[in-house]
């Protein structure tokens, strides 16, 4: 689905990507974890033409994507979210999702003044499959509220809900976990899993609670500044000396050894 070659994104003389080569298989729920600053949420920007890459490719089902824009991207089926969710206030949630389909009727002047059944019939279509969505993440009761008064948790719910909306094919998710209480994590991570299952949802996922990644993800890829520092299962990216290093340091790293050596 996505092969990233050797990709580097540099700020100035920070090297904020630097050569992170990585593959995510199509159908897969991928992990991507690290410490902060580690370079995730920049690969993420890069991949979803946020930000372009200093040099290397992005590969998406053949095609060099390198640099498109996002909404190019968007209009491919590759969406992402991010550690703050971005809803529009003022809006009802069901009228956050229906705003999601480009190239509505309604947003032309023509239509919204000649064709006006026709834009009737399409803002119809988008209620209900807002409301389908709703059901689908067990949120239906937050259709009528206002999006700035749900919670941190069920904004997260409501972003996840948007890749719902078109025709998504991977979805980069940033932090989905950061902010939310473990009951609501608990449904977010369903909800993926079942768009995984049932629709066919490719995800690559950072977050830094690894029950949830241990739970969610295989492979899991760990970076480190900026760089891939192992790729494989849970419990093989866990126990790989390079990963307990960047998270722990050399010298928390031997006392975990010699602990775990003296029982």
């Amino acid at each position: 689905m996505i092969v990233v070659e050797d990709l580097h994104r540099h700020f100035g003389g920070f090297h904020a990507v630097d050569g992170a080569s990585l593959t995510i298989g199509t159908g897969s729920i991928t992990g991507l974890i690290g410490p902060n600053g580690a370079g995730k949420t920049t690969l993420f920007n890069v991949i979803a033409g946020r930000l372009p890459p200093t040099s290397g490719r992005v590969i998406m089902d053949g095609e060099d994507i390198t640099g498109l824009p996002p909404h190019e991207l968007f209009a491919k089926g590759l969406l992402r979210t991010f550690q703050i969710a971005h809803e529009f206030g003022s809006m009802t949630v069901r009228e956050n999702l229906m705003m999601v389909p480009a190239r509505q009727k309604g947003e032309t002047l023509w239509n919204a003044w000649f064709n006006r059944n026709a834009v009737a019939a399409e803002e119809k279509a988008l209620a209900d499959k807002a409301d389908e969505v709703l059901e689908f993440l067990t949120i239906s009761h937050l259709a009528d509220q206002k999006a700035s008064q749900i919670s941190g948790g069920q904004k997260k719910l409501l972003e996840l809900g948007r890749t719902m909306m078109v025709d998504a094919k991977i979805v980069f998710l940033d932090e989905v976990g950061a902010g939310v209480n473990r009951t609501l994590l608990n449904t977010i991570g369903d909800a993926i899993v079942r768009l995984n299952k049932e629709r066919g949802y490719t995800f690559c996922v950072i977050e830094h609670d690894m029950d949830f990644i241990a739970r969610l993800c295989d492979p899991v890829i760990c970076m480190a500044e900026g760089k891939v520092l192992a790729q494989g299962t849970v419990d093989e990216v866990k126990n790989d000396e390079r990963v307990i290093e960047a998270y722990l340091g050399t010298g928390l790293k031997n006392k975990v050894k010699e602990e775990a050596a003296h029982g």
